[in-house]
């Protein structure tokens, strides 16, 4: 590898390296990217993300013609180096390197709109907070959903027997398992876990893996401004590739949906979800599984430091 220069950055514990390269060409192997994001041997991050030009991008010229507003794209990899369509968190991260790097600055209130595997998303800056448009959610197997919800049965090292889950897809694949008490969201094990689907049993089994969302619903609060109800709940996650990160945006888009399906008529519209980083808020809107729907994920974002790696 030659010299490289990366930013380091975080979305509530949910951390990323950076590396601002303007330049078309871009061949590291998967296990490249995965050595950088070791804790142990790298510089650690639970994803790697690079900033390009979308006309620098082979192939791109379709996606460039059909959404002209979007100059930069998000080429996005999970810490196991696997190629990743879409991540909230990363992409306020995104959004916040554009505006601090002057190669895209941001005022308060205004919206930018990137690339990503996923699709285009528009991000608005929100003070020190930024909110990612994530499109829309829909239920990966809505002709299994029971009239209470679930589709799935799952077993969950910690806890005994089996759970009730809901799989919900917005930028990926999601296993939502509502629990009791927030002493079963802390005797789930997940340490030494990096893949949800190993030794986590799911039935029926997941064709392409899944990310594993623990949640403990919290009842309702009063948003002092809107005085509209809010949903409160808490949450851990198991991410597929990187194992159980402190915040993940999709997650917690993927949690919201799953309790407004399950609070059925007058569900909150939106959620504070409360992570091991901190807080995250997500409005699922009306009727999050509509065909028009899109899920606002908002957030913090920051720069931790710059790491030259020789």
């Amino acid at each position: 590898m030659s010299i490289r220069t990366f930013s380091k950055m975080h979305g509530l514990g949910n951390d990323f390296i950076v590396l601002n390269a303007l330049q078309q060409t871009f061949d590291w192997p998967r296990a490249r990217i995965s050595a950088l994001a070791d804790r142990h041997s790298g510089i650690g991050a639970d994803g790697f993300v690079r900033v390009v030009r979308i006309t620098a991008l082979p192939g791109a010229g379709a996606f460039a013609a059909s959404v002209p507003e979007a100059e930069w794209f998000m080429d996005y990899y999970r810490a196991d180096g696997a190629v990743a369509e879409m991540c909230g968190n990363a992409a306020r991260l995104f959004a916040h390197v554009l505006d601090s790097e002057g190669l895209r600055p941001i005022a308060d209130g205004e919206s930018v709109t990137i690339g990503t595997r996923g699709g285009a998303r528009t991000i608005t800056r929100l003070g020190e907070l930024w909110t990612v448009d994530m499109g829309p959610a829909r239920l990966a197997n809505p002709e299994e959903a029971d009239d209470e919800g679930w589709d799935t049965a799952v077993v969950v090292p910690g806890l005994a027997g089996q759970r009730a889950a809901l799989s919900v897809e917005i930028s990926g694949p999601h296993t939502v398992v509502a629990l009791g008490e927030e002493k079963e969201l802390e005797a789930a094990v997940f340490a030494g876990l990096t893949d949800s689907t190993d030794p986590v049993a799911y039935d029926p089994a997941p064709e392409a893996g899944t990310n594993l969302e623990l949640v403990v619903p919290l009842g309702e609060e009063t948003d002092p401004d809107t005085h509209s109800p809010v949903g409160v709940a808490r949450v851990r996650v198991l991410e597929r590739g990187v194992g159980e990160t402190l915040s993940y945006g999709a997650g917690c888009c993927a949690v919201a949906v799953a309790l407004h399906a399950w609070s059925g008529p007058g569900a909150p519209e939106d959620y504070r979800l409360l992570v091991a980083g901190g807080e995250i808020g997500v409005h699922v809107g009306a009727d999050p599984l509509g065909e028009d729907s899109s899920v606002l994920l908002t957030g913090p974002a920051a720069i931790t430091g710059r790491v030259t790696v020789v």
